[in-house]
């Protein structure tokens, strides 16, 4: 699974996913964050663990700008600031993760097998919870 904790960028995917990131111009951020979140949101056949992982780090980048929101401070996160995303990104990060957490989910298939995943839900569930209370 590439993956060495539960934080939400620690995966080889989402740590890729930061590189891809601070590769993308400034002020076509929040535009990659928001096409990730749609293609996570829309999928109607099982989600990709990689899709999922990706849509779990843009869920986190998005709730660190939310009031109370948990800064990224991990060094396998994007190493450039991003711009003030936009608000409407926080409602489609709720839908991603609900699709993330859904039982058609590959990531909840992988973690279902080890002992973590009751950790590594909550720490999904609480992105979800920052992210909901800021989009009311």
């Amino acid at each position: 699974m590439g993956t060495w904790d539960i934080g939400h960028f620690d995966n080889d995917t989402a740590a890729d996913f930061g590189g891809r990131i601070d590769d993308t111009p400034a002020d076509q951020r929040a535009d990659l964050l928001a096409d990730l979140l749609r293609h996570v949101t829309a999928a109607e056949d099982f989600l990709d663990s990689d899709d999922g992982a990706q849509a779990i780090a843009a869920a986190a980048l998005i709730a660190a700008q939310c009031p109370g929101g948990e800064p990224v401070t991990t060094a396998y996160g994007p190493k450039k600031a991003l711009p003030e995303l936009p608000v409407s990104l926080r409602s489609l990060a709720v839908g991603a993760l609900d699709r993330v957490l859904a039982e058609d989910s590959e990531l909840v298939e992988l973690w279902g097998e080890t002992s973590d995943i009751g950790p590594w839900r909550k720490g999904v569930e609480s992105l979800r919870q920052t992210l909901s209370e800021a989009s009311a």
